[in-house]
């Protein structure tokens, strides 16, 4: 690897399967040293020490336990440069079947737990040695742009999350601080979500690989390797964008 990212502190939440899993894994490679989350604690801790990582258990909705996350950077590393949001949940509900336990369930997961992760990471880079900097980095969806009519919660917590990301990215820039955030937009991913429904779902997988031009489903490399960019000096330019990896999904007309 390049070691692009060598000499950074990166925290990645859900980092016990798929695009977390991956994208710890890639970091490491690439010289950072990482912290990964995930309220699956046996999963986790293997795939932090196959990794080479050091492993937290996390529920990232709540507020004291980011703190105690973030304490634990702090005393290991003394800095933190990478932030990504990555921990998410589905409930596969429709806006005339979801109840408001599931409602509040995956928001407080999907979006408050974003929210809470750029608040307590943007309170951290403030104080890295040689002042604010940082590159924060959360994992969005295509259903950011196109519904999900399955979900209706999924839909509406992965849309929140693109425009709070911007308004994160605006407020760092119109106040002098040298910490970027973007959004990373996953198109249909093998993951653990596609894994369990393909048990109930004959040619799951197969559908969600027709979702792409490209004929093939996304693996956890392609999106840690575009993190690895948005992590990097390479993107110092780049705040408040969506980075789409979703083998054209997005680009192509529904009718082809």
């Amino acid at each position: 690897m390049s070691g692009q990212l060598a000499g950074k502190v990166a925290i990645v939440t859900g980092g016990a399967s798929g695009i977390g899993a991956a994208t710890v894994k890639r970091f490491v490679e690439e010289g950072a040293k990482v912290l990964s989350t995930d309220v699956q604690v046996a999963l986790g801790q293997s795939a932090a020490d196959e990794a080479g990582a050091l492993f937290m258990a996390q529920d990232v909705s709540d507020s004291e336990g980011w703190d105690q996350v973030m304490a634990k950077v702090e005393s290991e590393f003394g800095r933190l440069d990478i932030l990504v949001n990555n921990a998410g949940i589905v409930i596969g509900k429709n806006i005339e079947d979801v109840d408001l336990g599931s409602w509040h369930h995956l928001l407080a997961i999907n979006l408050t737990g974003v929210m809470l992760g750029c608040q307590k990471a943007i309170a951290m880079m403030k104080k890295n040695p040689g002042g604010s900097s940082g590159s924060i980095i959360n994992i969005s969806s295509t259903s950011a742009f196109a519904a999900l009519p399955g979900d209706v919660t999924y839909t509406a917590s992965k849309s929140a999350v693109r425009m709070l990301s911007k308004s994160v990215a605006v407020h760092c820039a119109h106040n002098g601080l040298n910490i970027r955030c973007n959004n990373l937009i996953p198109g249909a991913t093998h993951t653990a979500i596609i894994d369990t429904a393909a048990k109930t779902v004959p040619g799951m997988v197969e559908m969600a690989a027709a979702m792409s031009p490209m004929k093939r489903i996304g693996q956890g490399s392609d999106l840690a390797a575009a993190a690895v960019f948005l992590a990097s000096d390479d993107s110092g330019f780049v705040t408040g964008s969506d980075l789409l990896v979703d083998g054209g999904m997005l680009a192509v007309h529904p009718g082809y």
